[in-house]
């Protein structure tokens, strides 16, 4: 089939990534375009259609997401066979609020910029750590090198105010692994977890036999009152960036949350530092940890700062539960191989961990810059109100129209774009009121610059059809 005969009308409302999209698709499914037929490249397509390069890339995109194309390393684009064709899950899941499948516009919270990894430096790294120590090779130390260890006792007593020694941390393979290890430290004890929040921490609670609270959330976080009448022996929070609604925890909160915990033995406060790194406005608030270090389990990662796939967290443990930790787990091997251990170890010690944090803060907040730009432009009729962006890669979208967050959810789907109601993360998910209108989380880590506009754009198109879908309903019945 010739793409010179592609015939797209810059005057419809329909943009144009969107009119290829539907070309190729329709192209497909009517089988004028067969399997395994390779597309002209971005580059060729730009040139003889007059396109941007902007516009083939998200329309390849769209059209991958859903299953027509296939993209081959070196060979391009091709048309896959439709009875393998992806589809699409449930906009608003029971369990989890994330989306199963890839869309063009991503606001998903868990993404991260990939350009901004630090390649050279990490790749200099590794070969300096294979060439100098061969004993990299050999099983370490079940709590993670010491080495390393010593540098993030370093780091966090520098940059978060952690009072800890590196005998009190150990290294493991991620953030849900080691609550994991909480929940069997502390047998049939009740964890109160915040509502809304993030929804993975119950479920790996749960999953390891432990017994969950939800605990609703104000402005200031997890509520003290609330949390006494759960009978939890452990509250897990978020203090520094609450997930999902951004809202950071002001010094009499976490006062009151140290009092909550010394007023009976073995109550702790599990302190998950989430997106401390990124304070994009003003200096951040010192750890919970170093308030009461005796009374805080403290929660770390390197998934956000460095990349998701670099699983690299650990916890902080007040000295007088290390005894009993190790008891219990002190025969398990490390779960974070020892060559990335120690490529991190030189990356904290030599200091490029600081100039590297630096570089993502300024990074990001360019982009989050530019992202409460494009939506405020583009969602202008729907009086947008975005709140809590001075922290970490994520913050909350209010908007003020009738439309209900399933219908939203919907909607977007149909637009490509990946957002989540606020109401997915709670407990018992609620509809927004119509008179106040829904209100989303919005992550901007992954979100490339180039489909900025275009996916505030499509966000506004969604939030449209929403409405007017809302209205010929009530006007219905």
């Amino acid at each position: 089939m010739e793409h010179a005969v592609i015939q797209l009308d810059p005057n419809l409302k329909k943009p144009l990534y969107e009119q290829l999209y539907s070309y190729f698709s329709n192209a497909i499914r009517a089988g004028h375009l067969k399997a395994g037929e390779k597309l002209p490249s971005k580059r060729r397509l730009a040139q003889d259609t007059g396109l941007s390069i902007s516009t083939i890339e998200t329309a390849y995109a769209m059209l991958t997401a859903e299953g027509y194309l296939e993209a081959k390393p070196r060979s391009g684009f091709r048309v896959a066979h439709l009875s393998v064709l992806s589809h699409t899950c449930t906009v608003l899941p029971t369990h989890t609020p994330a989306f199963c499948v890839p869309t063009a516009f991503d606001f998903s919270t868990g993404s991260v910029d990939t350009a901004l990894f630090p390649f050279a430096a990490w790749r200099r790294l590794q070969r300096q750590v294979l060439a100098d120590n061969e004993d990299v090779l050999q099983a370490g130390c079940p709590q993670g090198d010491e080495t390393l260890r010593r540098a993030i006792a370093t780091h966090l007593a520098e940059f978060r105010g952690v009072r800890a020694e590196a005998q009190q941390i150990v290294v493991g393979a991620g953030s849900e692994y080691l609550a994991g290890l909480l929940a069997q430290m502390f047998p049939h004890a009740i964890f109160a977890v915040e509502d809304p929040g993030y929804t993975r921490t119950p479920r790996v609670l749960k999953n390891c036999g432990a017994c969950v609270a939800h605990v609703a959330i104000d402005q200031h976080g997890m509520q003290p009152v609330k949390l006494a009448a759960s009978g939890a022996r452990l509250a897990y929070v978020t203090p520094s960036h609450q997930f999902p609604t951004g809202a950071t925890m002001p010094i009499g909160r976490r006062t009151q949350l140290l009092q909550w915990a010394g007023q009976q033995d073995g109550r702790f406060v599990i302190e998950d530092d989430y997106d401390s790194e990124f304070r994009l406005d003003g200096r951040p608030l010192p750890a919970l940890q170093g308030l009461g270090p005796d009374r805080v389990i403290y929660l770390g990662t390197f998934s956000r700062s460095i990349a998701p796939a670099v699983r690299i967290g650990y916890l902080v443990l007040p000295p007088a539960l290390v005894p009993e930790f190790f008891t219990r787990f002190g025969f398990y091997s490390c779960t974070v191989g020892r060559i990335e251990q120690q490529t991190l170890c030189r990356f904290l010690e030599t200091g490029q961990y600081a100039r590297h944090l630096s570089h993502l803060r300024n990074a990001y907040r360019r982009k989050r810059d530019a992202v409460c730009t494009a939506l405020y432009q583009a969602l202008a009729p729907f009086d947008p109100d975005i709140k809590n962006a001075h922290t970490g890669l994520h913050f909350i979208l209010r908007l003020r129209c009738q439309c209900a967050d399933k219908t939203l959810a919907q909607a977007m789907q149909r637009h490509h774009v990946n957002a989540c109601p606020l109401c997915a993360y709670l407990h018992s998910p609620q509809e927004s009121a119509s008179n106040h209108g829904p209100t989303l989380v919005i992550g901007f880590g992954g979100l490339a610059q180039e489909n900025i506009l275009p996916a505030a754009q499509a966000l506004a198109q969604a939030v449209a059809d929403a409405c007017r879908q809302q209205k010929t309903g009530a006007a219905r019945k």
